[in-house]
């Protein structure tokens, strides 16, 4: 309890005449000097200092009362943090609580699934990097969670909701559009454009849990080698040099990089294995043996390599 509130009931009790000022200050430890106190009227100088900290704690409102007096004192005034703290608790000045933040999700239209043929579900997500010059560079991935082949790698300096509808359009006019996509509770996957459009294309939607990046395994995974082999090795001037390495990586990862879940072929070797029409779960080609029954057994919280 502050000695002002101390004060207040002291005052109270005199008034109700219960006991002596002695007794209540004694029964609530006060020192009667404290008690019997009376601010005098503020000088010129006091109030001026009074509105300066008012006006660096709407500035600053998540600063204390030693951060405030540090400021004071570099302007030029000479006051101690024990002073600030003293006119901050007069004036009612106090550091807000902090406010916990609201957790954004997508509406999930899908129960969580594990890819069992091509074109059953995608996945995709950003990754950020920037050029030597420091300019932004966000990215979009799109990959095919059972081929693993990715479909779109695009660079630029933003990427909004309308800029991802025309990606994976263009995606899928190649290589047509999927049962059900995957990702994260990014402000551009949750969007109402991108919810509406992907209904229309029925499409839908598994959203993984917030804070939980290896539930989308796979495209971190892929972000993994795509930072390490490209982007960790690259001296990027331009927008348009790191849209063509990009490209350059996206194609010498689909076409020749060896996958360990895919038997060491690529993902376009790999597919190009597959049959034309998606297989009921557990049956695979016989050609591909080992390597798709290693990834049968495979969950969807396994990281691929």
């Amino acid at each position: 309890m502050s000695p002002g509130h101390k004060k207040q009931m002291v005052q109270a009790v005199i008034a109700e005449r219960l006991c002596s000022g002695r007794k209540a200050c004694r029964f609530l430890r006060l020192a009667r000097a404290t008690w019997w106190y009376r601010a005098g009227e503020r000088s010129e100088r006091q109030e001026q200092l009074v509105a300066r900290i008012h006006a660096l704690a709407e500035r600053h409102p998540r600063y204390g009362y030693r951060r405030i007096a540090a400021l004071l004192r570099d302007e030029g005034w000479s006051v101690g943090k024990r002073q600030v703290q003293r006119l901050r608790r007069t004036e009612g000045l106090r550091v807000p609580p902090t406010k916990r933040k609201i957790v954004r999700r997508g509406q999930s239209t899908g129960l969580p699934t594990k890819a069992t043929h091509r074109g059953h579900v995608w996945t995709w997500d950003f990754i950020a990097d920037a050029t030597v010059r420091g300019g932004a560079l966000r990215m979009l991935t799109v990959l095919d969670e059972h081929t693993r082949e990715c479909h779109v790698l695009r660079a630029d300096r933003a990427l909004r909701s309308a800029d991802v509808i025309a990606l994976v359009k263009e995606a899928i006019g190649k290589h047509g559009a999927p049962e059900f996509i995957r990702s994260d509770n990014g402000s551009e996957f949750i969007a109402k454009e991108l919810q509406h459009w992907l209904a229309e294309e029925k499409i839908r939607t598994i959203y993984i849990e917030p804070a939980s990046p290896w539930q989308n395994g796979f495209v971190e995974s892929f972000h993994g080698r795509f930072r390490d082999e490209c982007l960790n090795r690259e001296q990027l001037w331009t927008l348009s040099e790191a849209r063509v390495v990009i490209e350059d990586f996206r194609i010498e990862y689909n076409t020749r990089r060896p996958h360990s879940r895919l038997g060491y072929r690529s993902p376009v070797n790999y597919a190009a294995l597959l049959p034309a029409v998606p297989t009921p779960v557990g049956l695979r080609p016989p050609s591909v043996g080992t390597a798709l029954t290693t990834t049968d057994r495979s969950t969807h919280n396994n990281i691929p390599d």
